[in-house]
């Protein structure tokens, strides 16, 4: 290689090195102003909007093919709430990943026992009708079952000898002036049904009735009606049965492991399973029962329920839920709110303006979609209640905010009173920062061993060159 290869190689390798210091500096130039973003904040990095651990020094796409949001200074610092630790995320990316808030409040709190219900007639509002009398069903006022009656309506006409024998020996008494008598005879019409107006209308009319009418105790449907016209009837025949039910029965069985929670007057909400949704009759409880069934382990309660339109009917089943052991004045969040890990429970307390940070919890009863909060909450404070396992694992990668979960004590103070002042912004910027700083040094190293190869392979031909005009190589 001769002379003039050699000042070419050196004018060369010295204008690629000019071209690499030129190109650096106007990349750094470009650098800061698209860091500091078009409003003259300064932009620490670019990340994904779905995904906040996809972080980028430009702009680009994110893995998803989303355009990356930029993160600026004065939105990534931690920020603290009485000197807690906290990360702060960008409001895009909260919309993004949907975010929703819920407030932590007091509200009673029962334990639902679930279980199928039984509709049955109030038994304290049934009336069933009987003779004392053999007789003979001559007249029947009421034809079918489910009937409705009022009270005093008749219901049928019975022929009876003995009736109609028991009627003239009061009259008989009754003209013979026999005070003793008359009170005998009146007491035996009595024994055999006759009502007080009845006596009387027979002692006005001076004559006895064949047939002997038999009227309704009370209001009511006709549950049974076991004659008809014409029949012989005696007594102790249930002739009809008679029940209010504007108030009805629903008998509940629930295993013996629950029963010792419930007890008379705790609420209870009742739902049919045709019904429309929504549509629900609220009771309580009137009565448990002391013993468990044998053949089926389980316990009885009675429910109560208001039935005035008659929607409820005998023997209906209906999905029953009792709220039993209730707590009151208990501080609750929705369940899906809270974390569960192998160290505890936990949940993301939203601070305000995009600021977050984990909260221990000890948690007690659950029931209807919530739970309780013995510990680590105040009523009032706002919790993520979705979304809140991807906030919490951004928090995790805060080894700091790892510890004030875990409970574990910070030993050093400096770094707590460094953390409360936006941790997470110098983490960042100083993460930032030293890449940067390390792919400018070894763009810059890259360069120097470029431009020491080319000086020592120039320099290494020259000298061969030198050997070869004085006499050849070794």
């Amino acid at each position: 290689m001769n002379k003039l290869q050699v000042i070419v190689i050196a004018l060369a390798a010295a204008a690629v090195g000019f071209l690499a210091a030129w190109w650096g500096l106007s990349g750094s130039d470009s650098g800061s102003q698209e860091g500091s973003g078009e409003s003259g904040r300064e932009i620490l990095y670019w990340e994904a909007p779905m995904d906040p651990n996809y972080r980028r020094d430009e702009p680009g796409k994110s893995p998803m093919g989303m355009d990356l949001v930029p993160v600026y200074a004065d939105e990534a610092g931690s920020g603290g709430d009485q000197g807690q630790p906290s990360i702060r995320i960008n409001p895009t990316v909260i919309n993004n990943i949907g975010v929703k808030l819920a407030t932590v409040e007091r509200r009673t709190l029962a334990r639902d026992i679930d279980a199928v219900g039984l509709v049955t007639p109030d038994g304290g509002h049934i009336a069933h009708v009987h003779v004392r009398t053999e007789g003979w069903i001559e007249v029947l006022h009421v034809e079918t079952e489910g009937e409705r009656v009022s009270a005093g309506e008749p219901l049928f006409e019975i022929y009876s000898p003995a009736l109609v024998s028991a009627q003239e020996e009061y009259l008989q008494a009754v003209r013979m002036g026999n005070q003793s008598l008359v009170t005998a005879s009146k007491s035996r019409l009595a024994s055999l049904g006759m009502r007080e107006e009845q006596v009387r209308a027979l002692q006005q009319r001076g004559s006895p009735n064949r047939l002997f009418t038999v009227h309704a105790p009370q209001d009511g449907h006709l549950l049974e009606l076991n004659i008809r016209q014409g029949m012989f009837v005696q007594p102790g025949t249930t002739i009809m049965s008679v029940a209010d039910l504007s108030r009805i029965w629903v008998e509940v069985d629930i295993f013996e492991g629950q029963v010792n929670r419930v007890e008379p007057g705790q609420q209870a909400v009742m739902q049919l399973p045709w019904a429309e949704s929504g549509n629900e009759w609220r009771g309580e409880v009137d009565y448990v029962y002391p013993s468990i069934r044998q053949e089926t382990r389980t316990g009885r309660v009675r429910l109560t329920f208001d039935n005035p339109d008659l929607t409820l009917k005998p023997n209906m089943y209906a999905r029953v839920s009792i709220a039993a052991d209730p707590h009151p004045d208990t501080l609750v969040v929705p369940t899906q709110s809270i974390i569960r890990t192998g160290q505890g429970e936990r949940v993301i307390l939203a601070l305000g303006e995009g600021r977050f940070r984990p909260a221990e919890v000890v948690t007690g009863l659950e029931s209807d979609g919530v739970t309780e909060i013995t510990d680590g909450l105040a009523e009032g404070e706002r919790i993520v209640v979705s979304s809140q396992f991807l906030i919490d694992s951004e928090a995790s990668a805060d080894a700091s905010l790892l510890r004030m979960v875990d409970g574990e004590d910070a030993s050093d103070s400096e770094m707590d009173h460094e953390m409360d002042h936006g941790t997470d912004q110098e983490m960042d910027h100083s993460a930032e920062s030293g890449s940067a700083e390390a792919m400018d040094h070894e763009g810059h190293q890259n360069d120097a061993d470029m431009d020491h190869t080319e000086m020592d392979h120039s320099g290494h031909d020259s000298h061969d060159e030198d050997d070869g005009e004085s006499g050849g190589r070794p």
